[in-house]
This record gives structure tokens, C-alpha cells and sequence, in this order.
């Protein structure tokens, strides 16, 4: 989520009005801002993603509810030292949080381990050990219509007679402090983005943030009107029309279960109707097709910690299978394929199997990522129901990512066309009437170039490094992964490097090549990754040979509020993933609508970034798809491109001898290894184009007319990545709800006019 402050003065219509009173108070409201903490309770896009849907929610008038788990320790602060990333914990609530109201009037209990009775009457869950849930509510204002959703995040607490009610032989002291494994729970953020760990702890964290939701929308359910908690409706036949839960990601998977537990083992009601209730209250997002992102939990461990939920995951699974048999008789390996239990050595459960089979609607979250989810990773389910799966591509909030962030562009683009593209991201394609305008083109250009400066300078006090704001700042942060390539980036400075040292006479484009980001803590390649940005960063920065020519910055505990800093200052993006690996992005869509130009893969949304601006105004470079399936055909084999590209085999060669290590020579072994033998990236294979590519950044960029003119474009044609246009698609489409754009009356103005306006239909 970030921090709070600003983002609610400027949804509220309250900034200018705050600025002015604090400067009264002799105080600087910027300076006030830095003060607040980030809430950081996701890892990389997905979480990032959901806090701009809540804002757009909000935005568009929708009864929604963002639910999760409040971390004690979100994810970690990561400090550089001596080149290698250390972690520290987020210790985010040491000084409070001034956004979140307690509401232990709604706390509800979690149930885990125990076993399962079956009788006449049907399954009961027994012996359990019980946590109860703590919701905390944080508000989420919509942009200037008073409208306020509510994100409820729920904390773990012991309950009162944990440990002393069972025959416990009177160690009181211990009971107490044993509490803490109960609330362990929501302690702290798994620091993984696109890699699975099963571990029984994150299992919990799991269906504990599942039980009590459910539990919280039931109650709600049931409650005839705003406020009551008498039970009154007990018919659920309305439940999928009242309620639209979305799955983002299989995180929240078990709530598939779940919900059918309360259907069937609580609400008495006969199997097949709860399954057609579920299936129609629940819809799946899919944000990765990495195979080692997806969950995959050991059955023994969900017989341990949820034995009901097995028993219902295996009557699914039963009921999946023998539909699937009767419409393929014989076809022994598509039940294999499609089974919600994977055999072999051990069991396990398929989690995004799950998510299909109990959903009414499934997802991908850019168009080519929804063609591989359609045509290869879950193909045998498409083929099945075709009409279940859809697109739906990202966005991100303009509050955020352009009004909050940079001021200055913001209000030049409301000069030209009105303030009202900020409800409306697709009024931008107005400026396309302004790409001549010598005026706004400059205006533009110094804007950025305000930007760059106040960038550098921030990088001056932070890293003590004295940066040329007149550089190019070539700017990559997003998580460390090897599928993201920062590698091949790290190659292309090298080179950069060595043309400089080769020929110091002949012009080059000064650049800062600025990389950020966090690497998971047992990810040992993406630590060694962060190492070498540093090491060449270390010998670059100092050479005085390249002098200003060529800096490199490796831009610490990466996070909302650093993202907000650093993109409205950047000259070019990089979105560089290996195509058919990035799900979508939406780093890439932040850095276009802040007049940064895109040299990038076909991969994600920037293929629709492309087809939106037009491909002459990006920078594609590299294999497509296609071209990535056929290498994989005939095998892609590394010394190839060593073989026959000089500059390449210069910069391997320099980091294999020790170049950039000279004290520890074998210190990056383990990178070298794995780029010539076991690279699922192809770092190499992309490594030519490019580099030529880079080359036509550089020619570009001493246009500085041409450049600006193909910025004006790409702000010209962002408008399809507002998180806006997603939430209406997910609206209409999967929730059917219909967007309101009504302003409901402040609390002070007179309410009657309000009661015929409101919005009926689902809440999400």
C-alpha cells in the first residue's frame, strides 16, 4: 500500500488546503510525508496490484472490500553492505498506525488441526486448536466522491484460555507465553515473489486470512440491514448475486473448501447446490506461469493442519475426474493432466486446479499472458470450457502514479485537456493534437528534466555520488529474478564500459544506469545478481577514464515510496523479461505515463503498450514467443552466441577472470555457470539485439525534439492502463456490477436525493 497521507489529501480534494495550513504552522508538508512508513505488505506486483484496485474500487463507486493479513513485520528492509543485500525486519507499527481502527467487536474464530467425526447427521470438525482473528479496518477514499470502502486486515490473537483449558499440569507461565505460536500467524510476510515454499506456517497464514473473510462476509450476509448481526436470511440461494469473492492469485485458495465446509457441514445444505453456489461466488486471477511459482501443498500437511478440507478437496476432485472420464472415456493421461492431486513421489494438491474447477471465471492479466494460460498451462481446462477463461489487463491508479508522484506533469496535462482525464485516463489521447506544439513539447522536456534534477540530488545525499542530471537516467527496478534479466542489463553496461575505455575520444551519450529491487532472502542467484551490479558499479563509478560518461547505481530497499522518486525522473525503462515469462507488469505502465520511453521484449502488457502507442514509439527489441518455443525446440546452447559476438565474450570473460572481484577471482563462478549451461532464460540469445537496440536509445536521445515528441505519444496512448478500465472489466464482466460514477452527498449535505441512487448489485 505504500503510505497513506498524501494519497488521502489528494482523494479527499484536501492537498492544497493541508499544504497551506502546515506551512502556517511553520512546517513542511514534504518533509512531513517522509516520516511515514510504507506499508509493505505484499511482495512485488501482485500485492501493488491490489492496492490499486481497492483505490479504483473506491474510485468507481463499488461496495468492495479488500481483505488480508496485517504483518507485524512486513517485507523486509533491505540495507547493501560491502555490495551484498542484507535484510532487516519492518518493523512498520513501532510508532503506531494512525490509519487503522482495531474492531475487536468483529473478532472471529480460526480453527486448525483436530480430526473429522462422521455420523447421520453429516462430518463434524472436532478437537480443534482455535485462533481468533482481529480485524483491523483501514479506509480507502475513493477520488473526489465521497465515497470511503474499507480494507480489513486481520491480525492473530491467542484466545484468553489458550494452553490452561485442556488438563495442563499448572504451568501457567508457560501457557502464557506459549501464546505466541498462536500468534505467530500473522507475524511476518513471506518474502517470495514467483517462487513457492511450502511451509506449514504459510499454509496457515493462508486459510487463516480465508476462515475468518468467509466468516466476516456470511455474517454480513445474513444481517437483513446495515448494522444488525441478528441472523435473519438463511436462505443462500441469493448468495452468488449479493457476493463476488475474487482469487488473486491461489493464495487464497482453500476458500474454495472452505466455503463449501459452511455450505455443507454448517448450513446442512445438499452438496451439488453448494457447489453451484460456490462455483458462482468465486473467480480466479492467474498472475504467473512460472512453474516454480505454483502451489503445490503436500497432502500429509493439509491432513494434518485442515483434515476436513482434504476430504472436500477430495470429493471435488472425485466429481471433476468422473465428469472428465464421461466425456473422455479411456484417456487415462487427461485424467492425470487434470486432477486436482498430483501422484507421484508425494501427493500433492494442485492449487490452481483447484481455483478452476471451483470458479465460474478465470483470468489471465495481460492478452498474451491470457493466450499462454489458454493455450498451454491450463489448455485441457480451456479446452473444456472455453467460455470460462478470459483477459483482463492490469492497470494502475493515476491518483497514485501521476498525481501523487509527479506534480508537474499532472497539472501540465490539465492545462491542455481539462482535469477531468484523472477520472477517465482515456481523455489522454487528447494530446495527440499537441505532439507538434513546440511549446508543450519543452514544457514536457522540462518537466522531466525538474524531475531529474530533483532525483539527483536526492541520489547525492543518499549515496554520496554526484550524479549528471543532463545523463540519460536508464532506470530497471522491479524484484530481482533471473527471469527479469537484470543480468543482461548488467552485460550491457559492461559494454557500454568497455566501448568507452576502448575509444575515449568518441562521443557517447552520458548515462546513470539506475537498478533497484529485492531479492528473496533464500534466492541465492539473485543475491549473487545484486552482488555483481555492485561490483561492476564499483569499478565503473571510479574508472577516470569514463568519468561522467557512464555511472551506475544499484538503488536500495526498493518500495512504493523510492518507486514514486525515481519514475517520474526516468529517461528510459526497462522490460527486459524473456518473452512468455512476465505476466504482465505494471512497472512498465508507471513508467509511460510518466514520459519515460520503454525498451522492452514483446512479454506482458508491453505488448499491448506497443500496439497502444504504436511499436515505433517503443523500443522492442529480442525473440518473441515463438521464437523462445522454437530455441527451446532445438535446444539453446550458450557458447553459440560466446562463440561469434566479441563484446559479449569480452564481458563474460571479465566477469569469469575476476575483473570485478580482483580480491575473490571465482566470486561470480556459480552466475557463469549458469548462463552457459543451465540458463531458462536465454540471456545470451537476447543479448545482440539488444545491445543494438541500446544504440538506437542512445542516437534518439540526442534528439532531444524527437525524443520528447515520442514521449507526448506514449502519455498519449496510456490511457488503457488506468486501473479504472480494469476494475470496470472485472465489474461487468466477471461481478456484474455495474460502476457508478454518482458523487454520494458529503456528510453534510442533505441525504434524501441519495436513497434512489444507490447502486444495487453485488459487493466484491
Amino acid at each position: 500500500m505504500g503510505r497513506t497521507l498524501q494519497n488521502t489529501m489528494i482523494n479527499l480534494g484536501l492537498q492544497n488546503a493541508c499544504d497551506e495550513a502546515v506551512y502556517q504552522l511553520g512546517l513542511d508538508m514534504e518533509e512531513l510525508e517522509e516520516i511515514e512508513e510504507d506499508a509493505g505488505l505484499g511482495n512485488g506486483g501482485l500485492g501493488r496490484l491490489a492496492a490499486c484496485f481497492l483505490d479504483s474500487m473506491a474510485t468507481l463507486g463499488l461496495a468492495a472490500y479488500g481483505y488480508g493479513i496485517r504483518y507485524e513485520y512486513g517485507i523486509f528492509n533491505q540495507k547493501i553492505r560491502d555490495g551484498w543485500q542484507v535484510e532487516e525486519a519492518d518493523d512498520w507499527l513501532r510508532h503506531g498506525n494512525p490509519w487503522e481502527k482495531a474492531r475487536p467487536e468483529y473478532m472471529l474464530p480460526v480453527h486448525f488441526y483436530g480430526r473429522v467425526e462422521h455420523s447421520a447427521t453429516g462430518a463434524k470438525w472436532i478437537d480443534t486448536q482455535v485462533v481468533l482473528a482481529l480485524p483491523y479496518d483501514t479506509p480507502v477514499p475513493g477520488y473526489m466522491n465521497n465515497t470511503v470502502n474499507t480494507m480489513r486486515l486481520w491480525s492473530a490473537r491467542a484466545p484468553n484460555d489458550f494452553n490452561l483449558r485442556d488438563f495442563n499440569v499448572g504451568d501457567y507461565i508457560q501457557a502464557v507465553l506459549d501464546r505466541n505460536l498462536a500468534e505467530n500467524i500473522s507475524r511476518v510476510l513471506y518474502p517470495n515473489d514467483n517462487f513457492f515454499e511450502g511451509k506449514e506456517l504459510r499454509l496457515k497464514q493462508e486459510y487463516f486470512v480465508v476462515a475468518a473473510t468467509l466468516q466476516d462476509i456470511i455474517r454480513r450476509f445474513k444481517a437483513s440491514k446495515f448494522g444488525s448481526t441478528d441472523t435473519v436470511r438463511t436462505v443462500f440461494d441469493s448468495f452468488p448475486d449479493q457476493v463476488a469473492i475474487q482469487l488473486n492469485d491461489t493464495h487464497p485458495a482453500m476458500a474454495i473448501p472452505e466455503l463449501m465446509r459452511i455450505f455443507v457441514d454448517i448450513e446442512k445444505l445438499p452438496w451439488d447446490k453448494a457447489w453451484d453456489l460456490t462455483k458462482r461466488t468465486f473467480a480466479y486471477t492467474n498472475h504467473t506461469v512460472l512453474p516454480e511459482a505454483l502451489e503445490r501443498w503436500p497432502v500429509d500437511l493439509v491432513e494434518k493442519l485442515l483434515p476436513r478440507h482434504l476430504q472436500i478437496i477430495y470429493e471435488i476432485n472425485q466429481r471433476h475426474l468422473d465428469h472428465i472420464a464421461s466425456l473422455f472415456p479411456n484417456d487415462v493421461d487427461r485424467l492425470r493432466r487434470m486432477s486436482l492431486i498430483e501422484e507421484g513421489g508425494t501427493k500433492r494438491i494442485n492449487m490452481a486446479h483447484l481455483c478452476i474447477v471451483g470458479s465460474h471465471a478465470v483470468n489471465g492479466v495481460a492478452k498474451i499472458h491470457s493466450e499462454i494460460v489458454k493455450t498451454q498451462v491450463f489448455e485441457d481446462f480451456a479446452e473444456l470450457e472455453p467460455e470460462k477463461f478470459q483477459n483482463k489487463t492490469n492497470g494502475i491508479t493515476p491518483r497514485r502514479w501521476l498525481l501523487l508522484c509527479n506534480p508537474g506533469l499532472a497539472e501540465l496535462i490539465a492545462e491542455k485537456i481539462g482535469e477531468d482525464y484523472v477520472r477517465d485516463l482515456s481523455q489522454l489521447t487528447k494530446l495527440h493534437e499537441f505532439v507538434e506544439d513546440d511549446l508543450f513539447i519543452r514544457e514536457v522536456a522540462k518537466v522531466k528534466q525538474e524531475n531529474k534534477v530533483k532525483f539527483a540530488l536526492y541520489l547525492e545525499k543518499e549515496y554520496k555520488v554526484k550524479i549528471n542530471p543532463s545523463s540519460m537516467f536508464d532506470v530497471h527496478v522491479k524484484r530481482i529474478h533471473e527471469y527479469k534479466r537484470q543480468l543482461m542489463n548488467c552485460l550491457h553496461i559492461i559494454t557500454m564500459y568497455n566501448r568507452i575505455r576502448r575509444d575515449p575520444a568518441k562521443l557517447f551519450v552520458p548515462r546513470t544506469v539506475i537498478i533497484g529491487g529485492k531479492a528473496a532472502p533464500g534466492y541465492h542467484m539473485a543475491k549473487m545478481i545484486i552482488k555483481l551490479i555492485n561490483a561492476v558499479a564499483q569499478v565503473v563509478n571510479n574508472d577516470p577514464m569514463v568519468g561522467s560518461k557512464l555511472k551506475v547505481i544499484f538503488l536500495e530497499n526498493y518500495r512504493v515510496s523510492l518507486a514514486e522518486k525515481v519514475i517520474p525522473a526516468t529517461d528510459l525503462s526497462e522490460q527486459i523479461s524473456t518473452a512468455g515469462t512476465e505476466a504482465s507488469g505494471t512497472g512498465n505502465m508507471k513508467f509511460m505515463l510518466n514520459g519515460a520511453l520503454t525498451i522492452g521484449t514483446m512479454d506482458g502488457a508491453n505488448v499491448e503498450m506497443a500496439e497502444e502507442a504504436g511499436e515505433e514509439n517503443l523500443f522492442i527489441f529480442g525473440m518473441r514467443v515463438e521464437d523462445v518455443t522454437e530455441l527451446d525446440r532445438n535446444g539453446y546452447n550458450a557458447h553459440f552466441y560466446y562463440d561469434r559476438l566479441p563484446e559479449l565474450k569480452q564481458a563474460v570473460d571479465q566477469i569469469k577472470s575476476g575483473f570485478f572481484s580482483p580480491k575473490e577471482p571465482n566470486l561470480f563462478n556459480d552466475v557463469i555457470n549458469m548462463l552457459f549451461h543451465h540458463d531458462r532464460f536465454k540471456v545470451f540469445a537476447d543479448y545482440e539485439a539488444y545491445v543494438k537496440c541500446q544504440e538506437k536509445v542512445s542516437e534518439l536521445y540526442l534528439n532531444s525534439r524527437a525524443w520528447t515528441k515520442k514521449v507526448i505519444r506514449n502519455i498519449a496512448a496510456a490511457g488503457k492502463f488506468s486501473s479504472d478500465r480494469t476494475i470496470k472489466e472485472y465489474a461487468r464482466d466477471i461481478w456484474h456490477v455495474e460502476p457508478s460514477d454518482l458523487k454520494i452527498p458529503a456528510p453534510n449535505e442533505p441525504r434524501e436525493a441519495a436513497q434512489d441512487k444507490t447502486p444495487n448489485g453485488t459487493a466484491a
